[in-house]
């Protein structure tokens, strides 16, 4: 329903530091063009026109995006701990720093300790206007903590501490202390297919593919920006 797509847009753009759009932005337009024209930041963002046959972003939805970006990060990088700190406020009963963390290594994909516009803008292309597959295969490089192609249930269970984390103490209905193990089996048992412990990318997809509310939950991404 619209309604869901709303609530769902709220709680992903929530989830994405530097992206606060309006649902009705107004755009200078000619201003917009102009800062990718000139270096009028620290780092200087890649054309426009490049950034539309890499992404699946209009040319508007691009303005607005950089816009917004350069808003919060007017140097056009953003690091870790900025990222953080912009993460934190949007959780404010919890503490954000583990999950914002593990976003921010799924982001910096030249892995220096930065995220510039064009790596932000590019994750968000694949979450958001990406296949299911694309969507999938990013959620899976993001529990993939240590990137050697399987997730193990250390890893899970780091993902989902820091989830339990995010969203703090005082929940409603209250939850145990042993939630996030608990989900992480729960996860094993659905996704583990060869009960080795460990679960690869083939397993990952099989697995998310099958079961509905996860596609659901996949396709509810759709065009909500």
């Amino acid at each position: 329903s619209g309604q869901s797509k709303k609530n769902m847009k709220q709680c992903f753009l929530k989830l994405l530091p530097c992206c606060h759009v309006d649902s009705t932005p107004t755009v200078r337009q000619n201003s917009i063009e102009d800062d990718f024209e000139l270096a009028t930041v620290c780092c200087r963002p890649d054309s426009l026109e490049k950034m539309l046959e890499q992404t699946k972003f209009t040319k508007t939805e691009l303005q607005i995006l950089y816009r917004n970006f350069k808003n919060e990060c007017p140097t056009g990088l953003v690091n870790e701990e900025t990222f953080k700190l912009i993460y934190s406020h949007f959780f404010p009963h919890g503490d954000s720093s583990a999950y914002a963390h593990f976003l921010f290594e799924a982001f910096d994909k030249h892995k220096n300790g930065a995220v510039n516009f064009e790596d932000f803008v590019a994750g968000l292309s694949i979450i958001l206007r990406g296949t299911v597959t694309d969507r999938l295969c990013w959620a899976f490089s993001l529990y993939d903590l240590n990137k050697d192609g399987c997730i193990t249930k250390e890893e899970m269970n780091d993902i989902m501490k820091s989830i339990y984390d995010l969203m703090g103490k005082y929940t409603y209905p209250c939850m145990k202390d042993s939630a996030p193990r608990e989900h992480v089996e729960s996860f094993f048992q659905k996704m583990d297919c060869n009960n080795d412990g460990v679960v690869t990318m083939e397993e990952f997809l099989e697995s998310c593919q099958k079961d509905e509310a996860i596609m659901e939950s996949m396709q509810m991404l759709d065009h909500v920006i």
